[in-house]
């Protein structure tokens, strides 16, 4: 029995009443905007939607749909379709001449227990044409909700359909699929019974598991919740991608003013006062039917795009300095809040998309428990950040998959400078690259900033990040120079702290007295208490 989406476990991981909105919806009087949600709750189009671990074709339904290559062959065909449905399958689609992208092709299903078998090709994925594929992958999952209605048939079981060797990225993937079957069963859930969304990993299932609430709310709760964490573009009536520079602006004509009506009626008129005031009256007719929008000058985009290249190359023309003395590329004029958003989302998508492994091993950042105000908190160990076996890249996206469920509401860092070197890379330009990645939720929630066994040399470059990068982040940071003090702000067992910490501590702050750690044999400070 597959599980009907309405009928589901209400799993909330948060409190609700914490989440932080996103601060595009503030006016320019500080107050918020209600604004209805993008994707309400819907109880009748939630009953027709399933989500199923495991292959379409086991389903009895009315129609399965196979991701496939432009060949419609069975090497780049979904997994197991040809050996269920028989050799009758092969035969047929090599009489189709293929699949274009983003369409659909139809066969019988021979020996599956579904009706039709609906074929599709899913686009290939670059980040430099991201809008593309998005509404190339948007229009197979369209397609071939269209040729099941135009078949007479109500039920489908939908595959995911992508492919690794394309490249596309299975969240963003994720997102294009259900954001487009929910704008289609809004027009047409009268003639359709049921859409079953089959995964065949548990990482698709979980990314499913964690997506569909936001554009299937269940309840008032996950409606809620959808409002914050919605992509910024969640595409138009279709799902699809629209880039507001390219559309074409249509506007109704006009009716043509009488007065201009009754001067062209004036047919015997040969005088050239007659002459002048038609044509006077004709430019006024014609100004009458076009849209002033459209006659206003709009920059092309990529216009646009040169121009702010060549303000970004004056603003850095004067930090040159900057980059003299070893401190990176720290000039530039700041990011909007959409371009942030943009940044921030398109590093989220790469991040979900790649195996991160090696830097969680390397145990540089990671979550810890809660403060002593019950904000969530995150450890760097610096002793652990050794450039020489670190792809920065990785790293990166590494810090923006950790960060993001931890910034939605306000969160505390812990850094153990433990043992830890000055290093002049990464360098200030970027750190400040980073923390334009990471957004305004980053800047804003971030409570404090807990540095224990700060040295002279890093609170230098502490001081030169207020200075040079954001001064609203870094006049966060406390100094902590004992671990006791720490556990002050972060109770000890909220932390996992590395063994070498403790002797550090030890060896810094001399053996006024001890206090033995429980996990290890070395120890930490404590007011003396003298023997008698």
């Amino acid at each position: 029995m597959v599980p009907r989406w309405s009928d589901g476990d209400y799993h909330q991981s948060e409190d609700l009443t914490g989440l932080i909105g996103d601060p595009l919806s503030f006016n320019a009087n500080g107050l918020i905007e209600v604004s209805t949600s993008k994707f309400p709750l819907d109880h009748v189009i939630n009953s027709k939607l399933y989500l199923w671990r495991g292959y379409p074709w086991n389903l009895d339904v009315d129609a399965v749909v196979n991701s496939s290559n432009e060949n419609l062959d069975e090497m780049h065909s979904s997994p197991g379709l040809y050996a269920a449905a028989g050799p009758g399958l092969a035969e047929e689609c090599s009489t189709l001449g293929g699949c274009r992208t983003g369409m659909a092709k139809v066969t019988n299903a021979y020996d599956l227990p579904a009706r039709k078998i609906i074929h599709t090709v899913g686009p290939r994925y670059a980040d430099k044409y991201q809008t593309a594929a998005e509404n190339a992958l948007s229009h197979c999952y369209r397609s071939c909700l269209e040729t099941l209605i135009d078949l007479g048939l109500q039920s489908i079981a939908l595959g995911c359909i992508y492919t690794e060797s394309k490249g596309y990225p299975r969240e963003p993937a994720a997102h294009v699929a259900i954001r487009t079957v929910r704008r289609f069963l809004e027009k047409h859930k009268d003639r359709i019974s049921a859409i079953v969304f089959c995964t065949s990993t548990g990482s698709d299932t979980e990314i499913y598991k964690r997506l569909l609430p936001l554009y299937f709310p269940r309840n008032k709760s996950e409606e809620e919740m959808a409002r914050s964490r919605l992509p910024q573009d969640v595409g138009d009536e279709n799902g699809e991608t629209s880039i507001s520079e390219r559309r074409i602006r249509i506007k109704a004509l006009p009716a043509v003013h009488m007065s201009a009506r009754r001067v062209l009626t004036h047919e015997n008129s040969d005088s050239s006062e007659g002459d002048a005031r038609l044509q006077f009256t004709r430019s006024l007719s014609l100004n009458s039917l076009i849209d002033p929008l459209f006659t206003a000058v709009t920059k092309d985009p990529d216009q646009r795009r040169k121009e702010q290249w060549e303000r970004v190359a004056q603003a850095q023309a004067g930090w040159k300095w900057a980059k003299w003395l070893g401190l990176g590329n720290i000039g530039g004029p700041p990011l909007t809040a959409a371009e942030e958003d943009s940044l921030h989302a398109r590093y989220l998508a790469r991040a979900n998309a790649v195996n991160l492994s090696e830097i969680t091993e390397m145990k540089i950042l990671y979550r810890g428990g809660v403060d002593d105000e019950g904000r969530p908190v995150l450890v760097v160990v610096g002793a652990h950040f050794l450039l020489r076996c670190l792809d920065l890249e990785k790293f990166v996206l590494y810090v923006v998959k950790e960060f993001e469920p931890v910034i939605q509401r306000p969160y505390t860092l812990v850094y153990f400078h433990s043992a830890a070197a000055i290093q002049m890379q990464p360098d200030l330009g970027w750190m400040k690259r980073l923390q334009q990645i990471l957004g305004r939720k980053h800047r804003k929630n971030l409570h404090a900033i807990y540095v224990l066994h700060p040295t002279l040399g890093l609170k230098a470059v502490i001081f030169a990040l207020r200075l040079f990068v954001d001064r609203e982040v870094w006049r966060n940071v406390v100094y902590v120079e004992r671990l006791l003090q720490l556990f002050k702000y972060v109770p000890r067992e909220q932390l996992t702290i590395p063994d070498f910490v403790f002797q550090h501590d030890l060896e810094v702050n001399g053996g006024k007295s001890i206090v033995t750690d429980p996990r290890t044999r070395y120890i930490t400070n404590r007011p003396f208490v003298g023997a008698s």
